[in-house]
């Protein structure tokens, strides 16, 4: 009988693990425009569990502290050009879909002074996202992140199921029914 259950559960496991992949295939068809950048892995991937600074030196994080949401992780830095354009549509998604199931979080990575961070988020009027730093790349590093940005995201089991390299809109609206499918899609 402890055989049979166990057949069981490891068969729902399987299945349910291949409907969540089966999920994301259709959702990375839906790509168009700059969301064609965004890469969809063929296997979910671990992230780093190194920690981070916190905003306003409220101690230390790590990338599980967010596990049962989908995260979109934001790799960025003060004098990124990129960046300074894709700030204001980061945190467009957070006050559309920012709650229990989705959050965006930002990482300013290498050397990035903690008024230099505030002074950025001031003059591109942010007000809606985190401040936190890499600033030994401790992250970044785990995370084979090579230039920026780079933005992530995160299943809410905290693996790296997509990534984008560069900038895109993601106020575009095919950005936001990508992220609407991803926190719809059942997986949590």
């Amino acid at each position: 009988m402890k055989k049979l259950f166990a057949a069981l559960l490891y068969t729902s496991l399987f299945l349910g693990a291949n409907t969540a992949l089966a999920d994301l295939s259709a959702i990375a068809e839906m790509r168009e425009g700059d969301m064609r950048k965004l890469v969809f892995h063929d296997e979910p991937m671990p992230v780093s569990d190194a920690h981070f600074i916190l905003a306003d030196d409220a101690g230390e994080g790590q990338l599980s502290d967010y596990r049962g949401k989908w995260v979109l992780l934001n790799f960025w830095a003060t004098w990124c050009a990129p960046c300074r354009k894709e700030m204001p549509m980061l945190a467009e998604l957070q006050d559309e879909f920012g709650g229990e199931t989705f959050e965006v979080v930002t990482l300013a990575t290498g050397r990035n002074s903690p008024q230099g961070i505030v002074k950025f988020f001031k003059e591109t009027g942010i007000t809606n996202l985190p401040r936190h730093q890499d600033p030994r790349q401790n992250v970044a590093k785990e995370m084979g992140i090579f230039g920026l940005p780079i933005t992530v995201i995160i299943d809410p089991q905290g693996n790296e199921v997509a990534r984008l390299r560069g900038d895109a809109d993601w106020a575009s609206d095919n950005a936001k029914a990508i992220i609407a499918a991803l926190v719809n899609s059942g997986q949590g």
